[in-house]
C-alpha cells in the first residue's frame, strides 16, 4: 500500500495554497502526509504542474507527483489515476491536505476494512454520500477506472462516478464523526485551529 496526499487542488478561495499552509511549525501537506506514515507505508504527495516547483523547496523530489498531463481529467481523481500510472501495482490510501482533523482511529477503521474483505475501495459515508478524500482505493478499482477512461466509459471525471461502478465497503459515521472530515477552503474557517 502507498500513501498519497492530495495536495494538487487550485484552492482558489482560501488565496493560497492549501497545502503549503503552516499550522504551527508543519505545512498541511506535511501534517497529512505523517498520518499516513503512521501506518508504515511509503507516502507520495500529489500536485499539479503549477505547484511542483513551490512544493520542491517543501520536500524531496521523489516524496512529489505530479498530475500527469495525458489525462485530460483534474481535480483529486487526476492525482488518483496519476498516482495509479506511476504505481500500478499500488493499493492507495488516500488523504486530502487539508482534513487536518482527521484522527488515526478513523484512518485505522479504514484499514481494518481493507484487511478483512475483498472490496475495490474503502471509505466513509456521511448520511449515505461517500467521503472519497480519506479511503483506500485498490489497484484494480484504479486500473478499471483508466480502462475506462481511455474507452471514453468515464463519462464523468469525478470520484464519485467511479464510485458507482466499483465494489465500495462504506462505514456510515456515528454521530459526532463528521467533524473529521471537514475540509478548510478558505481563510474564514481556519480560526480555532
Amino acid at each position: 500500500m502507498l500513501g498519497v496526499v492530495l495536495a494538487g487542488g487550485e484552492s482558489s478561495r482560501m488565496g493560497t495554497d492549501k497545502g503549503l499552509i503552516r499550522l504551527e511549525t508543519k505545512t498541511w501537506a506535511q501534517i497529512a502526509l505523517d498520518k499516513l506514515a503512521v501506518f508504515q507505508i511509503p507516502v507520495v504527495i500529489s500536485v499539479n504542474a503549477k505547484q511542483h516547483a513551490e512544493y520542491q523547496a517543501q520536500f524531496r523530489v521523489e516524496q512529489l507527483l505530479k498530475d500527469n498531463e495525458g489525462l485530460a481529467i483534474r481535480g483529486p481523481l487526476a492525482g488518483l489515476l496519476s498516482v495509479h500510472r506511476r504505481f500500478p501495482k499500488q493499493d492507495l490510501f488516500v488523504l486530502a491536505c487539508d482534513m487536518l482533523l482527521m484522527e488515526n482511529s478513523m484512518m485505522e477503521k479504514l484499514v481494518a476494512a481493507y484487511k478483512s474483505s475483498q472490496e475495490d475501495v474503502y471509505l466513509f459515508t456521511n448520511h449515505g454520500e461517500p467521503e472519497p478524500l480519506c479511503a483506500i482505493y485498490t489497484a484494480r478499482a484504479l486500473a478499471d477506472t483508466l480502462d475506462r477512461y481511455h474507452s471514453s466509459k468515464l463519462t464523468k471525471h469525478s470520484i464519485k462516478f467511479m464510485l458507482s461502478h466499483l465494489a465500495v465497503s462504506s462505514i456510515p459515521l456515528q454521530p459526532g464523526q463528521e467533524k473529521y472530515f471537514r475540509n478548510f477552503n478558505s481563510p474564514g474557517e481556519l480560526s480555532g485551529l
